[in-house]
């Protein structure tokens, strides 16, 4: 999966979840700043990233993430691990 697909996936999930607008959506965009989300919706994105991949996310892999270009390297991470290639 490309970053591009996986940014595409990440959109719909944070409009469907948190009613975020698609279009405030990029890689350098801040989760917590500029998307208003708070700690209980980090643990809700991990979940959400969870089913979407099938792997489960290590609350210290997810400590340090903190735009959606991070997020979008811990989807690529986890893929990475569980062998789907790119």
């Amino acid at each position: 999966m490309t970053d591009e697909q996986i940014l595409a996936q990440l959109k719909t999930l944070l409009a469907d979840a948190f009613e975020v607008d698609p279009q405030r959506v990029t890689l350098a965009t801040h989760l917590f700043e500029e998307l208003d989300l708070d700690s209980i919706d980090a643990v809700d994105l991990a979940i959400k990233l969870q089913e979407m991949t099938g792997e489960r996310i290590k609350p210290e892999d997810f400590k340090s993430v903190r735009t959606v270009g991070d997020v979008v390297s811990t989807v690529q991470s986890l893929l990475a691990a569980k062998g789907v290639g790119t």
